[in-house]
């Protein structure tokens, strides 16, 4: 399906009416998952043209993504990652776990971003940093695009190292997602230590509630990163019926 490719408009923007001279794309992946960490990345690509074909992860194929990602950390200025472990998604909740995995990949640049593209519509970063949100920043943004191809191939990777020790639940595939393999290896082995034991799945698993930890529940803002908490809370407890 075609798509237009990504352009600098919302960086140019930000530098013409904020001053920022260094703009940081930021993009998460992992959010939905039943296991693995949450993870974001922060790049800083400046103002020249990229690599031909970039765009949303979600759009390539993984082949073209690990091409594309290959090309990108050695184009880009400078790029982070950063994580938010199943534990501490479970113990903060989502929101919160998303800012700890933007400070951290923020954190890891070799300079401090003057002001940052998020995708999305959701502010989960806040103060003191200096954001704009941009919906579906991650085909529009050549900043946000091009951490959103870094950050799936980067979880992508640690996933499948997991399948070594857990093959039944099929990692290497679904990146610890929702999956007919997953599922079933869920209901006869129960959720690994790389699960997050808080998500909705566990309520189809009779066998295993007993090891459900109670999620934090999205009654009003965390805070000043806290805009849309419950939104992001309820678009990362992904259930489904046995």
């Amino acid at each position: 399906m075609p798509y237009e490719p990504p352009t600098h408009s919302v960086e140019r923007s930000l530098r013409a009416t904020t001053g920022a001279k260094i703009v940081a794309g930021v993009d998460e992946v992992g959010r939905g998952a039943w296991a693995g960490p949450v993870t974001i990345c922060a790049a800083v690509t400046g103002l020249r043209r990229p690599p031909e074909g970039l765009t949303d992860s979600k759009l390539l194929t993984p082949k073209r993504r690990r091409a594309l990602a290959g090309q990108l950390e050695s184009w880009v200025t400078a790029h982070a990652l950063g994580h938010a472990s199943p534990e501490e998604i479970d113990e903060l909740g989502m929101t919160a776990a998303l800012r700890l995995a933007a400070v951290r990949a923020l954190a890891g640049l070799p300079v401090r971003p003057d002001a940052v593209i998020l995708d999305g519509k959701h502010d989960y970063l806040g103060e003191p940093w200096r954001v704009r949100t941009v919906v579906k920043g991650d085909q529009s943004c050549v900043a946000v695009a091009a951490a959103s191809v870094i950050a799936k191939v980067r979880r992508d990777a640690m996933m499948a190292e997991l399948d070594a020790d857990h093959a039944e639940f099929g990692f290497s595939d679904n990146a610890g997602y929702p999956s007919p393999v997953h599922r079933d290896a869920l209901e006869r082995l129960g959720p690994t230590p790389h699960h997050r034991l808080s998500w909705a799945y566990l309520d189809a698993l009779p066998r295993w509630q007993h090891l459900k930890r109670p999620r934090l529940v999205a009654g009003g803002p965390e805070g000043p990163a806290g805009r849309g908490t419950a939104a992001l809370e309820a678009g990362g407890q992904l259930g489904f019926e046995f």
